[in-house]
């Protein structure tokens, strides 16, 4: 057993999840088998094998950055209670 119910335990607690001992248990037996399967991964050579984050080779596209939409001042400022040209007027909050 590679994880033991004292483990679940806390990082249950630690997680602040309120695990019943069913659910400790079973928690348990899924970790164990998951770091199991996990140890058999380490097994394998992968000296070889260059890291990826993707399987398949992808370019990121890129496009022209420019303005598609260009927001009209006034509609901005049409609800505005208070405005000092195109700015928006607010209360002074700092004594």
């Amino acid at each position: 057993m590679k994880i033991s119910p004292a483990d679940v335990h806390h990082v249950a607690l630690l997680a602040r999840l309120a695990l019943t001992p069913e659910e400790e248990a079973s928690m348990t037996t899924t970790l164990d088998a998951i770091l199991t399967y996990v140890e058999k991964l380490n097994a394998l050579d992968t000296s070889g094998v260059e890291p990826t984050a993707h399987i398949v080779d992808l370019e990121t596209p890129w496009r022209e950055d420019r303005v598609t939409s260009e927001p009209a001042a006034e509609a901005l400022m049409a609800n505005a209670p208070a405005r000092d040209g195109n700015l928006f007027r607010v209360p002074k909050i700092i004594e």
